[in-house]
């Protein structure tokens, strides 16, 4: 029995899928299929006529008939029933006849020769809304804290009715924690309160199938508070002891209840016993007294828990659910069977359900045991099996599945075809499908014995079955993800015994809808516009079609909106514009969408309702109501005033608040008229001003402070001007404000003088003495008092020039740049102020070299505050200076020292003024200068340094040379011609030497063209005389050439660690910032990485605290000279010897065959080319016969073309080896590709006698040709 059972396993397996891949085409031979069916359970509203639908088909078309009751329901002899043409379904007119009257079990059955199917049992019920029954209601009496149930008892119908409570207002009675509706529709109270009292607590019972509602009579509750109830713990009101049983079914939903009474309400929670709750399928309901889980399964079995719990305790009900299943199909339905003659099929029935249920089969309607016998066909509990079928087996099998629950009933047939295949699907049927997307493409088939399904595409080269191809048991062929190149033509071939059918279809793969640009979040104000983008991309195939959106729905017919092919503009935005937007743009085949949501912002509305409470002496509550903050969330309240006793019309802030608060405490000032609004702020400004509020009087008082920023000075040597910062009219507290001033000397002991102003912030004391220190007080008085006790400010009657010039003068010269000035401080009494400082007034008499122009520029350098001594820098090397000192105060300087003198030493000169290099030889140069502009001393020597510079800009061994200072040229024998040098030259004091200035030249016949040295640093303007400056810490900036850069040397004497030099390029576009070079506690520095050719502004900065000012030097203006190209001198080249050598022997072989041809008789036309060619010069080779034009021997005495003639008009053949360099360098000579020489060799000279052009030529000779070459070689 097992094996018979494992092979029947099997054979389902191997022909099961099979069967539901067939559907058989109408037009042919096929039992009965039922295809639409009334439900099994069916109430029907009378008022209706009843429809009870049954259809089929098959081929033949079927022909039906009906049971009603379990016997045959003859349809002509009922005149209200009329059964549909083609059709089984009934229509039954209820005009004549009531509904009930067809109430009952309808069953229908459609047949044809080849076999019957039946429907499922039909039960026609007609739904019921029947009235409540009439009853007296008393009302009900309770006290305060019992617990309390209204039954509802709604009278029972088809199906049952929806139970609610309402008032006589129909307006739902509310419900909570306390109060709640159970299942079966009653109210319940866990405790009453005095609010329950009403005398309409209505149940209203609503029938959903005929939409009719019914009401109970209303129910009056009286709540008394005679005797108040004692808090209780909980108990259940239902379900009632400590567990209980429910029974659900599988697929259904499971509802269970605890309600309890108890004081206080009690809570109610849910825990499962035997597992976790489903939260993914449970819920609660009525405040958590009802637990409901949907699609009930076998797991949800089990024990739950409810428990209720206040502050005295707890109560807990166990419920166990028991899940019980009517039968359900495991796999589906039984499906239909085609077989071929000789074929083996299986049907199964494989049903499931709790209890276990019984199978039954039948055989068009009739009990399969009471059926013809069949040898093919073995009933095997759930499974039938066919073997060897042949024709005339076709036939209807019902199978039934039933248990206490219900039951199922499925018809399946067996049909016998011999059928060659066809392919159902349309020819040439075209399917698109999107990039990356899954295809599907149809084969749906017929043919008994089933057909083989083949796939093939465009050229048929090989069956489509690996990947990225998947073919399914139906025929279709599926591509899991389609690219461009799975377009094309596709053959699919059907193919049984009894032949084969070829269908074609094609595949397009269409690109992907995208959205490239989606629409934004946009934040915008009222009344301006807003543009959401959506640009997209979409196969140029396909239609698209842009849909917009706003909030899910169509977008609001106004002309406002305007949509465009990629943008959607909204013009005069309004807060009805707020909302999500959505972009969609759909073709035949996908689509794409993206939203943006758009939030419209306006300042606020201005608060309302301004109210003052809790009035006070000087304060008082001020409420307001926020007005609409248009979707930009309130930051702050502005609270302003307005004083119409003082300053009517004028609005002043008086305190601010959180935008979260809508009260303010203000604290209020005596003597005041307020009046209040209020300004509310968000992202986009103030709102408009509330309206303001009532007035509200504060009562004067005395003054709360006195004036502030009290001071005392002098205008005049003897006043002293007593000054305050008046009161406003908010700080007098009350009328007739005026002020008292007291003052008295600080030294001595005197009482306070007191005068009392009024309408003024200062007053003038008289007759003081010069600068004496007082002690002052101003005090704030009005009609109702005086203000606090005043503070005691100090200060000063007025100043006088000083008295005395300082003594003691003495200077100590430091460097040839800087002295040092020392004094006696000026007693405090002679100073008569405030002590500011002293001045050093300095100036040049005259410079102890004769020629240096004399200057006279008067220069101060000021010391503040108690100073005996100060440096004096920026001074003139070589020099005689003046200088005097004096003291000042607030009021001016007094009397001056007497004028001393002193002498500055000799210092380093500065560099040359200028260096030029003349009469350039091939082995000489000659260089002049003039002497420095700025000597600083007597000059004692210049020293000279050269060195050589080879092609690749190395620098040779220097040379040093020292010249006398009376010198201002010199020249350099025995140097190497066609060289490049660099110069230096500096000059020289008794102090040392200075920075030097640089030069280039070549030693070469006229190409020793110098380039003139730019003076490297400008000095600053001349500054005409003028009235004394202050001077900075540097003095003697300069700068000059280096190897490396610019060269910036300095001195200087400040106090100051940090000094660097800042240099920026001139007439830089934009705002450059100055580079920083550090210098280190040096005092020159080297400017590297400056590039050639541009002018740079440089500066040295000396820098203090954070707290003091910079200090810079005057400018300097740098020119950094363009690197000047080195002239390469070719004749030195070794490629170029070679290349020469090279050619001159290709000529030698060239003219050696030649002159062997002419020898075999060749001859040269010579006379031709005299009358031909007038031009005496040489010419060109001819490339016919290998012969030269015609050559004069003058020109062995004339340059090349190319060369440089000397001065002197001759040519010497010693000197023809230089001239190869100009031949190098000449501009008509090239060559070939093969490395020959082509163009002329000789130039015209426009000296030649003309005469030399008739002068006979004679055949070149190899001699003649050898000395020829001596001129190139």
């Amino acid at each position: 029995m097992m094996e018979r059972r494992m092979d029947t396993a099997l054979l389902v397996l191997l022909m099961g899928h099979l069967a539901a891949a067939l559907e058989v085409p109408l037009d042919l031979p096929q039992p009965p299929t039922i295809t639409q069916q009334s439900p099994k359970d069916y109430i029907i509203d009378p008022r209706e006529n009843i429809v009870i639908h049954c259809d089929a088909k098959g081929k033949p078309h079927p022909s039906f008939s009906w049971t009603r009751n379990g016997t045959h329901f003859d349809i002509d002899e009922d005149v209200n029933v009329v059964m549909r043409p083609h059709s089984g379904t009934l229509v039954v007119d209820i005009s004549r006849e009531k509904a009930d009257h067809y109430e009952g079990v309808y069953q229908c059955t459609a047949r044809n020769k080849h076999g019957t199917a039946v429907s499922h049992n039909i039960v026609i019920r007609q739904s019921r809304s029947p009235l409540w029954s009439k009853e007296r209601i008393k009302q009900i009496v309770v006290q305060e804290g019992v617990s309390l149930v209204l039954p509802c008892r709604p009278p029972a119908g088809l199906p049952p009715p929806i139970i609610f409570w309402m008032d006589n207002n129909f307006q739902r009675l509310p419900q909570s924690s306390r109060v709640s509706q159970s299942l079966n529709g009653d109210l319940y109270f866990s405790n009453v309160l005095r609010e329950d009292s009403r005398n309409d607590y209505i149940c209203y019972a609503r029938f959903p199938h005929t939409q009719t509602i019914q009401q109970k009579q209303p129910i009056t509750v009286k709540v008394l508070n005679q005797d108040p109830v004692d808090e209780r713990k909980p108990t259940f009101l239902i379900p009632s002891g400590s567990s209980s049983s429910h029974t659900v079914l599988r697929g259904q939903v499971l509802e269970m209840e605890c309600i309890a009474e108890g004081l206080p309400t009690p809570e109610i929670s849910w825990i499962k016993l035997s597992g976790d709750l489903p939260t993914q399928r449970m819920s609660y309901l009525y405040y958590q007294k009802n637990l409901r889980i949907v699609n009930v399964s076998a797991s949800d079995a089990g024990d739950y828990r409810c428990s209720a719990k206040n502050m005295l305790g707890s109560v807990h009900h166990t419920i166990h659910v028991s899940v019980k299943a009517s039968p359900y199909w495991i796999g589906g339905a039984p499906r239909n069977l085609v077989l071929a003659p000789g074929e083996n099929g299986v049907l199964t029935c494989r049903a499931s359900g709790t209890p276990k249920p019984s199978i039954t089969w039948a055989m068009n309607g009739i009990p399969i045991a009471n059926s013809p016998k069949d040898l093919s066909r073995k009933v095997e509990e759930d499974t039938i099996i066919f073997t060897d079928i042949q024709m005339g087996s076709s036939a209807v099998y019902q199978c039934n599945v039933s248990n206490d629950h219900g039951y199922l009933m499925a018809n399946a047939f067996v049909n016998v075809l011999s059928e060659p295949p066809r392919v159902l699907t349309p020819a040439n049927k075209v399917y698109q499908v999107i990039k990356n997307h899954r295809a599907r493409i149809d084969c749906a088939f017929f043919g008994s014995p089933i057909p083989k399904i083949t796939w093939f595409k465009d050229s048929r080269s090989s069956t489509l079955d690996g990947d990225p191809y998947i073919q399914h048991d139906n025929g279709t062929l599926e591509i899991h993800t389609a690219q461009a190149r799975n377009s094309g033509k596709y053959t699919c071939a059907a193919r049984n015994m009894l032949g084969i059918y070829e269908n074609h279809v094609y595949l397009e793969v269409k690109e992907p809808t995208r959205i490239l640009k989606q629409p934004e979040y946009k934040v915008v104000q009222r009344g301006r516009s807003v543009v959401f983008e959506c640009k997209v991309k979409h196969d140029p195939t396909l239609v698209p079609t842009m849909t917009w959106l706003k909030d899910d729905g169509e977008l609001p017919d106004d002309e406002r909106l305007i949509v465009d092919s990629d943008s959607l503009t909204i013009t005069d935005v309004t807060e009805s514009d707020g909302g999500v937007y959505t972009c969609i743009m759909n073709t035949t085949l996908d689509h794409d969408s993206a939203s943006a949501e758009l939030t419209v912002v306006e300042r606020p509305d201005p608060p309302t309702d301004l109210e003052l409470t809790d009035q006070k002496k000087r304060s008082v509550q001020l409420t307001w109501t926020p007005g609409d903050e248009h979707n930009s969330p309130i930051q702050k309240f502005l609270i302003q005033y307005d004083d119409s006793l003082h300053h009517r019309g004028h609005w002043h802030n008086l305190t601010e608040v959180p935008g979260t608060r809508t009260t303010a405490h203000l604290k209020l000032s005596p003597y005041v008229h307020y009046t209040f609004r209020v300004l509310a702020l968000n992202a986009m400004g103030f709102s408009r001003p509330s309206f303001p509020s009532r007035m509200f009087k504060t009562e004067a008082a005395a003054p709360d402070e006195n004036p502030k920023d009290v001071e005392g000075f002098g205008t005049e040597h003897d006043n002293l001007v007593i000054s305050w910062k008046p009161l406003t009219g908010l700080q007098s507290n009350g009328p007739g404000l005026r002020y008292r001033v007291m003052w008295r000397q600080k030294a001595v002991e005197s009482d306070w003088t007191t005068v009392t102003v009024s309408n003024n912030s200062r007053f003038v004391v008289s007759g003081t003495p010069t600068f004496v220190p007082y002690e002052l007080k101003v005090q704030a008085v009005n009609d109702h008092g005086v203000g606090p006790e005043p503070a005691i400010a100090r200060g000063y009657s007025g100043e006088d020039l000083p008295v005395a010039a300082p003594e003691n003068v003495q200077v100590v010269v430091l460097n040839s740049t800087l002295a040092e000035v020392h004094w006696d401080p000026v007693p405090h009494k002679l100073i008569r102020g405030h002590l500011k400082g002293y001045k050093v007034y300095y100036w040049k008499e005259r410079s102890l070299h004769k020629h240096n122009p004399y200057h006279m520029e008067k220069l101060i350098l000021m010391f503040s505050g108690n100073h005996s001594h100060g440096m004096v820098p920026g001074l003139h090397p070589f020099s005689v200076y003046s200088f005097n000192v004096r003291v000042y105060n607030g009021k001016g300087e007094g009397p001056v020292s007497p004028t001393q003198q002193f002498d500055t030493p000799e210092g380093v000169p500065g560099a040359p003024t200028s260096l030029i290099v003349t009469n350039s030889n091939l082995d000489t140069l000659t260089l002049e200068w003039s002497p420095p502009h700025d000597r600083k001393g007597r000059i004692t020597g210049y020293t000279l340094k050269y060195q050589p510079v080879n092609n690749s800009n190395e620098l040779g061994p220097v040379e040093e040379l020292a010249l006398l200072a009376n010198e201002t040229s010199v020249t350099l024998p025995n140097l190497k011609y066609s060289t490049r040098y660099k110069f230096y030259l500096n000059a020289k004091t008794v102090r040392g030497a200075g920075p030097a200035i640089s030069q280039e030249a070549v030693t070469i016949v006229d190409e020793g063209s110098t380039q003139s040295s730019h003076p490297l640093a400008q000095p600053p303007p001349h500054r005409l005389p003028d009235e004394a400056l202050p001077v900075s810490p540097f003095g003697n900036v300069s700068s000059s050439v280096g190897e490396d850069g610019p060269l910036i040397s300095w001195e200087y004497w400040g106090p100051e660690k940090n000094v660097y030099v800042e240099y920026m390029v001139e007439n830089s576009e934009g705002e450059q910032e100055w580079q920083k070079e550090p210098v280190n506690g040096s005092q020159n520095v080297v400017l590297k990485g400056l590039k050639g050719g541009l002018s740079y502004r440089v500066r040295l900065v000396a820098k203090g605290h954070h707290d003091q000012p910079l200090h810079h030097s005057e400018e300097l203006l740098v020119t950094v000279p363009a690197v000047a190209s080195r002239q390469v001198d070719i004749a030195t080249q070794g490629w170029f010897i070679g290349l020469m050598c090279a050619i001159a022997l290709l000529i030698l072989i060239l003219l050696i065959i030649c002159f062997i041809q002419r020898n075999k008789g060749g001859k040269y036309p010579v006379k031709e080319k005299e009358d031909a060619h007038t031009d005496p010069e040489f010419q060109p080779m001819k490339e016919d016969d290998c012969t030269f034009g015609e050559y004069s021997d003058n020109e062995d005495h004339k340059p090349l073309k190319g060369s440089r003639t000397p001065s002197n008009g001759t040519v010497k053949r010693d000197d023809s080896d230089d001239s190869l360099v100009d031949y190098g360098e000449g501009g008509d000579g090239q060559f070939n590709e093969d490395g020959s020489f082509i163009g002329q060799y000789s130039g015209k000279s426009g000296s030649r006698d003309t005469a030399e052009g008739h002068e006979s030529s004679e055949a070149p000779s190899p001699i003649n040709t050898m000395n020829s070459l001596n001129s190139f070689v």
